[in-house]
C-alpha cells in the first residue's frame, strides 16, 4: 500500500531519518508546505497518510478516493479532522498514545512556573528597556487541580506533588489506580490555585471549560492548557484574563493554529504562549515517529 508522510517539517526530518530502518516499508515524505485546499493533490493516490498536524477537512479527504488509513501523530485528531465523518467514509484514523506523557507534563509545569513568576512578561519588559521586578506566586503549599488524569495528567500531578503542591483531580471516569484525590469539577475549580487542563478533545469534552465554569474558578488562579484549545471557551477565557479573575494563563494550544498575531490572547500581558510544542522533545519525537512507522507496517502486513 502506498504511504506518504504528509507534512514532515524541518524539525522532524532528521528525527525521521534516524528512526527509519532498511526493514521498514517504503514511505514517501513530503517536506513542501501546502495550502489547505491542496490536500487532495498531496494525497493523490496514496492509501495511507501519516499526518503530523495538517488539517484534513472531510470534503477534501473525500477527493482522495484511494485513501484508507490516516495515522495521526498524536492523540487529538479531532482538532484537525472530523473523525466520525472520515471513518464513515471507510477511512480508519489511527492515533498514538503515551509517546510523550512526560514531555507534555514537563511543558505544563514549565508554563505553570512561568505564569506564576511572570517570566515571559519580565523578559519582554527587559528587552524593551524596562526594568520592572514583578511579584510572583509561590507554588509550594498551593493547590493544583488537574482536569483529566490520563497519562499526561498523572505525570502533571506527580510533578506538582514533587513541588510541594496539594494536588486534587477530576476525571471523566473513575479508575482504581488513580492515586490523586478526586473531587467534583466545581470543587476543583473553586479550590485550585492552578488549574491544569489535560483532557482529550472529543464531542463530549469540546467546550468543557465553559463560561459558567470559568466564572467558578478561584479568583486569581493560574490556568494552564497543553491539551487542546477547543476544550475551553476562548472568549470567556479572554474576558477572565482581562478582568484579572484569572491571574495568568500558560497556553500551548489554541482554537485555530497557528495563533494569529491579532488574536487577543497574543496581546494580553498576563498570557504566556508557546507554539503547540509540549510534545516536542527529541525523545518523544523519536518514539512517536517509530510507532507511526510500526502502525504502517501492521496495516501493510
Amino acid at each position: 500500500m502506498k504511504t506518504i508522510f504528509l507534512d514532515c517539517n524541518d524539525q522532524l526530518a532528521p528525527v525521521w531519518n534516524s528512526i527509519i530502518t532498511p526493514a521498514d516499508p517504503a514511505i514517501d515524505v513530503n517536506r513542501t508546505a501546502f495550502a489547505r485546499d491542496e490536500l487532495p493533490r498531496v494525497l493523490g493516490d496514496y492509501q495511507i497518510a501519516i499526518d503530523d498536524h495538517s488539517y484534513m477537512p472531510t470534503e477534501l479527504v473525500a477527493q482522495a478516493p484511494r485513501l484508507k488509513h490516516i495515522v495521526f501523530l498524536g492523540t487529538g485528531p479531532a482538532s484537525y479532522m472530523n473523525v466520525g465523518e472520515i471513518e464513515a467514509r471507510g477511512i480508519k484514523v489511527h492515533i498514538i498514545k503515551g509517546y510523550g506523557d512526560t514531555a507534555v507534563a514537563e511543558h505544563s509545569i514549565a508554563l505553570m512556573m512561568a505564569a506564576a513568576r511572570d517570566v515571559a512578561r519580565m523578559d519582554r519588559d527587559i528587552r524593551a528597556g524596562h526594568w520592572t521586578p514583578r511579584e510572583g506566586m509561590q507554588l509550594t503549599g498551593k493547590t493544583l487541580g488537574v482536569i483529566g488524569l490520563g497519562g499526561i495528567g498523572r505525570e502533571v500531578a506527580r510533578m506538582g506533588a514533587g513541588l510541594g503542591m496539594t494536588v486534587i483531580g477530576w476525571n471523566r471516569t473513575p479508575h482504581t489506580d488513580i492515586s490523586v484525590p478526586l473531587v467534583d469539577i466545581d470543587t476543583l475549580l473553586a479550590r485550585a490555585d492552578v488549574v491544569s487542563m489535560n483532557l482529550t478533545l472529543g464531542d463530549e469534552t469540546r467546550g468543557f471549560l465553559s463560561a459558567a465554569r470559568i466564572a467558578r474558578m478561584k479568583k486569581g488562579a493560574i490556568f494552564v492548557n497543553t491539551a487542546r484549545g477547543a476544550l475551553t471557551d476562548e472568549a470567556a477565557l479572554i474576558d477572565a484574563l482581562r478582568s484579572g479573575h484569572i491571574r495568568h494563563a500558560g497556553l500551548d494550544v489554541f482554537h485555530a493554529e497557528p495563533l494569529q498575531a491579532d488574536n487577543p490572547l497574543a496581546r494580553l500581558p498576563n498570557v504566556t504562549l508557546t507554539a503547540h510544542a509540549g510534545f516536542r522533545t527529541l525523545e518523544a519525537s523519536m518514539t512517536l515517529l517509530r510507532r507511526a512507522v510500526d502502525i504502517v507496517k501492521t496495516i501493510i502486513g
